[in-house]
């Protein structure tokens, strides 16, 4: 591989190097973010206590696609932050969710709005912000609040991340992406609070200088590393890759 080059040849490589103790944000809002590949090279690296961000810790249905809780079940996570540690319907179970209430893992909870907002102060250097949400829960118990024009303000901090994990539509040689419907959600925002953006595309990359400024959604200053999704029947859940249009 070309030293310079961001590009790496596949996943195990892409993701080498992480370790013990990590925070390491996984984006995706529903399947076209979501980082399948990459977090299932993770599963199998020797990086354990890890801290991991994401919106929610995976999903109940069957087959299961890989996801924070099969990290959790290999004991490499430590805490997880997300704004959702259980699932949306009584009737389901996440696979994170008998290990959070049996004390296994720490898990602290963020509303999503919330969540959003402290990856994105991180990566615009603001420490600390204050937001209506949640004041009077049992989130804000103990925790500093303050007036302003009449109304109570929760402080939340921002959530620097060691790694980012993320999923885009296209990419030039530059790192510069594209994203494809919900993509935009919380990739970007992720990969701006991040030290090290590593994200998986779907699509061959192209030479550096073929997207119009106006249609870059994360300029490549904030990519490190790229790895492409191998077309079936090579890749690793490659029927989520999505055809260039």
């Amino acid at each position: 591989m070309n030293r310079r080059s961001k590009l790496y040849p596949d996943f195990p490589s892409a993701i080498h190097g992480i370790e013990d103790g990590a925070t390491i944000g996984f984006g995706g809002f529903a399947m076209p973010g979501v980082p399948f590949n990459l977090m299932q090279a993770l599963q199998h690296s020797p990086a354990r206590n890890l801290t991991c961000v994401a919106n929610t810790t995976g999903g109940a249905a069957l087959p299961r696609m890989p996801d924070i809780g099969h990290l959790v079940e290999r004991g490499m996570v430590r805490k997880v932050i997300c704004a959702f540690t259980a699932a949306t319907r009584a009737s389901e179970q996440l696979p994170f969710t008998k290990y959070h209430e049996s004390g296994e893992v720490e898990a602290e909870l963020v509303p999503q709005g919330t969540l959003a907002e402290r990856l994105r102060a991180a990566g615009a250097g603001i420490p600390a912000f204050y937001t209506p949400t949640a004041v009077g829960t049992e989130l804000a118990l103990g925790r500093e609040t303050r007036i302003f024009d009449g109304r109570e303000y929760l402080l939340e901090p921002a959530l620097p991340l060691d790694y980012a994990f993320i999923r885009a539509h296209r990419a030039d040689a530059a790192g510069n992406l594209r994203f494809r419907r919900s993509q935009r959600n919380f990739n970007p925002i992720m990969a701006m609070a991040a030290r090290i953006v590593i994200a998986e595309i779907e699509n061959d990359i192209e030479p550096a200088g073929s997207f119009d400024p106006d249609d870059i959604h994360l300029a490549g200053i904030f990519v490190h590393r790229l790895v492409v999704i191998p077309p079936a029947p090579a890749g690793l859940w490659p029927q989520l890759r999505e055809p260039k249009s």
